[in-house]
């Protein structure tokens, strides 16, 4: 096609590719043409098989449908693609988008919390929806049972922004099958997704950081110790955003997730004021530095003893890539470019808080 989504979406789509690799073999070959081409070779340079590269075909019937679907993709070097999750390492190279793309503009506050919350807890989280909207903001969820439903309920009016981790044409949980069509038409659904995918596991770590990445500030109301919302602060917190909790009683297990992130420095969110007074100062960074935050573009190449170097600090248990370049002695370039190998050849897995471990 020739306004380039079809090679760019073939990149995204080839196996062993994910959103740090995408990003770092456009830096470094200036087109997903080239990138592709380049790929049996880099995965040979890694001990590895050439990935499978996406049919053209299948990218082609992936792009009607999103058409067909009244959705449209946003690529990372969109203009229109949100600043704010730019700046992740592993930002995604594209969104699909259902809906008021300019509610991305305004402030963006996340609210996430239990899927059984409390009766108390669901209507403090449309109460705390409601103000902010009438603040100017726009609140960002995952549809999902209990608090994301009421922040989404309560925003519904102003602005709200659902962030799903299955295609766009999927709803998940089914009820919500109403709200999901209500975020669509009067507000804005987002996936990375493409259309028929199912909502897997897997997909749902990779679903919280939109929902973090979108958000000047992340809102938990009600949250398990180990839960998917505890997830989403700890990204927002990664990333240098605002991470704020809902106090709750400590008898109630719901509660505890909530207390522990205020005891190790959360903010203590009482109103949709105090949502606001902890965000508004920020400035919103409508303009992001070229070329996204991505680290060290890889270099042309690495030598053999460069890749034996860093191959050799790695193992099972992740590692910050700083580290590695801390301890192999090599060029921050030169061990990008050796993990990018690595990761084409299927040797690697990325984590968060840039790290990296053999699979």
């Amino acid at each position: 096609m020739a306004d380039g989504r079809e090679p760019r979406l073939r990149l995204l789509r080839s196996a062993n590719v994910g959103p740090v690799s995408y990003a770092q073999l456009i830096r470094r070959y200036g087109s997903a043409e080239a990138a592709l081409e380049a790929l049996p070779m880099l995965a040979a340079r890694g001990g590895g098989r050439a990935p499978q590269i996406a049919d053209a075909g299948a990218v082609r019937r992936e792009i009607a449908a999103v058409e067909r679907l009244g959705a449209r993709y946003l690529f990372l070097d969109d203009p229109a693609y949100p600043a704010l999750l730019a700046e992740l390492e592993n930002a995604p190279p594209a969104l699909i988008l259902r809906g008021n793309v300019a509610l991305l503009a305004r402030p963006c506050v996340a609210m996430v919390g239990a899927r059984n919350a409390s009766a108390a807890a669901c209507r403090f989280a449309r109460q705390l929806a409601i103000g902010l909207v009438e603040h100017g903001a726009t609140v960002v969820s995952g549809l999902a049972r209990g608090i994301d439903t009421a922040a989404h309920q309560g925003a519904l009016a102003g602005g709200t922004v659902g962030v799903i981790a299955s295609g766009i044409d999927i709803v998940f949980p089914p009820e919500n099958a109403a709200l999901q069509e209500r975020v669509a038409t009067e507000g804005l659904l987002v996936t990375e997704q493409p259309p028929g995918t199912e909502p897997l596991a897997r997909y749902f770590p990779a679903r919280n950081r939109i929902i973090a990445g979108l958000s000047l500030g992340t809102v938990v109301v009600e949250a398990a110790p180990r839960s998917g919302s505890l997830i989403t602060a700890r990204i927002a917190a990664e990333a240098g955003r605002d991470v704020m909790a809902v106090p709750g009683s400590p008898l109630d297990p719901r509660a505890q997730g909530c207390n522990l992130l205020i005891r190790e420095g959360a903010i203590l969110v009482q109103s949709a004021a105090d949502i606001w007074e902890a965000v508004r100062p920020i400035d919103p960074r409508g303009v992001r530095a070229p070329g996204g935050r991505f680290g060290a573009a890889p270099g042309e190449d690495a030598s053999d003893a460069e890749r034996r170097r860093v191959a050799d600090l790695l193992g099972p248990v992740p590692v910050a890539v700083d580290e590695l370049i801390r301890q192999s002695g090599c060029s921050p370039a030169a061990v990008q470019t050796v993990l990018l190998e690595l990761e084409l050849a299927g040797r690697l897995d990325r984590h968060a808080g840039a790290r990296v471990s053999l699979r």
